[in-house]
């Protein structure tokens, strides 16, 4: 399984979002917080891009998205906890 990070110039291509977008959805909890690439480097788990487009999609309401965002940073803590991180 690869496991792609996405910048933030693919993560906007890839949901059609803008930069400012991405950020204020972050916080409102319906986008996905980015993984640390480095000192100065973000980056967002491209599958992760793809459930939120998904949802959306799929007619979620925010609630719904909301919950998915929560799932997926439980997935991430389990990626680590399986890869010792």
């Amino acid at each position: 399984m690869t496991h792609t990070i996405l910048r933030i110039p693919a993560a906007k291509s890839q949901s059609g979002y803008s930069r400012s977008t991405i950020y204020l959805r972050i916080a409102q909890g319906l986008w996905t917080k980015p993984v640390s690439l480095g000192p100065r480097a973000v980056g967002w788990p491209a599958s992760e891009i793809e459930s939120l487009n998904a949802a959306r999609i799929s007619g979620k309401n925010d609630t719904e998205i909301r919950e998915l965002v929560q799932s997926l940073h439980a997935k991430r803590k389990e990626l680590m906890a399986v890869l010792g991180l």
